[in-house]
C-alpha cells in the first residue's frame, strides 16, 4: 500500500489518490483507493461526482475488511472504499493493516491520508509500505510537506517521491528539500481537475513512473 500524504488540507491528496487509481486502471491494473481521512472524508464523494464507473457504491473500508463488502478489484475501474460511518468506534491502524492483508498483493492500493501530524495521520503511514508526498509549491506547503516526509520516514514508510500539484514547473531544490525525487507535476485545472485532459495525462505519466520504479514485479498491469 502507498500512503498519499501531505502537510495541509487541500493539498491535492484526495485528487491524487483517485487520479492515480484511475490512471493505473486505464493501464489494466486492479487498483484500489481507500479513504484514510475519517474526520474529513471526501474520496467516495469525489469519485461519485467525477465519474460513474468507479466501484465506490456504499462499501466502507471497515465493511470491506470485515467481509461484509468486497476487496476484489478488477481491471474495469478502480475500487473506491469510503470512510466508516462511525469512525470513533473503529481502530484505524488495525483497519488499514487488515486492508493490506485483504487486498491482493498485485493490486496497487492508495490510502488517502489525513493532513498534518496527528495520530490519525500516523495510522495509515504505519500500515502502508511506502508514501507519496503531494504538495503545492508554496513555501508554507513545502515546509509542511518536509515535516510529513520526516514523520513518514520515522514510521518506516519512506517517500517514493513527490507530486507537485497546480504547478507548471518544479524547481530542482524541491527534491533536495523533501529528500526524494519529483515523480510528476499536475497542472491547475478548476473546478473539476479529474475531468481535464491535461490532468488525466499528468496522472497517466505519474502512474507509468510509479509502475516502472515501484510496481514492477509487484503490480499486475496489462
Amino acid at each position: 500500500m502507498i500512503a498519499v500524504a501531505g502537510g495541509k488540507g487541500g493539498s491535492g491528496k484526495t485528487t491524487t489518490a483517485l487520479g492515480l487509481a484511475r490512471a493505473l486502471s486505464r493501464r489494466g491494473a486492479p487498483a484500489v483507493a481507500a479513504d484514510a481521512d475519517w474526520d474529513l472524508p471526501n474520496l467516495a464523494r469525489l469519485a461519485s461526482e467525477t465519474a460513474d464507473s468507479d466501484r465506490a457504491s456504499t462499501t466502507t473500508v471497515v465493511e470491506a475488511v470485515r467481509g461484509r463488502g468486497s476487496v476484489d478489484p478488477d481491471r474495469s475501474a478502480p475500487t473506491v472504499l469510503a470512510a466508516p460511518d462511525e469512525p470513533d468506534s473503529v481502530a484505524p491502524e488495525a483497519t488499514f493493516g487488515a486492508l493490506g492483508d485483504a487486498v491482493p498483493d498485485e493490486a496497487p492500493t492508495f490510502l488517502d491520508c489525513p493532513a498534518g501530524a496527528s495520530p490519525d495521520a500516523a495510522a495509515p503511514l504505519r500500515a502502508a509500505d511506502r508514501s507519496l508526498l503531494v504538495t503545492p509549491l508554496r513555501r508554507t506547503a513545502l515546509r509542511d510537506a518536509a515535516k510529513t516526509a520526516a514523520i513518514a520516514r520515522r514510521l518506516d514508510c519512506p517517500p517514493l517521491g513527490v507530486v507537485a500539484v497546480r504547478a507548471t514547473s518544479v524547481p530542482e531544490p524541491v527534491a533536495d528539500l523533501l529528500g526524494c525525487p519529483v515523480l510528476g507535476r499536475v497542472p491547475t485545472a478548476a473546478p473539476a481537475p479529474l475531468s481535464d485532459p491535461a490532468v488525466r495525462s499528468a496522472y497517466d505519466v505519474l502512474a507509468r513512473r510509479l509502475a516502472g520504479e515501484y510496481g514492477a514485479g509487484r503490480w499486475r498491469i496489462a
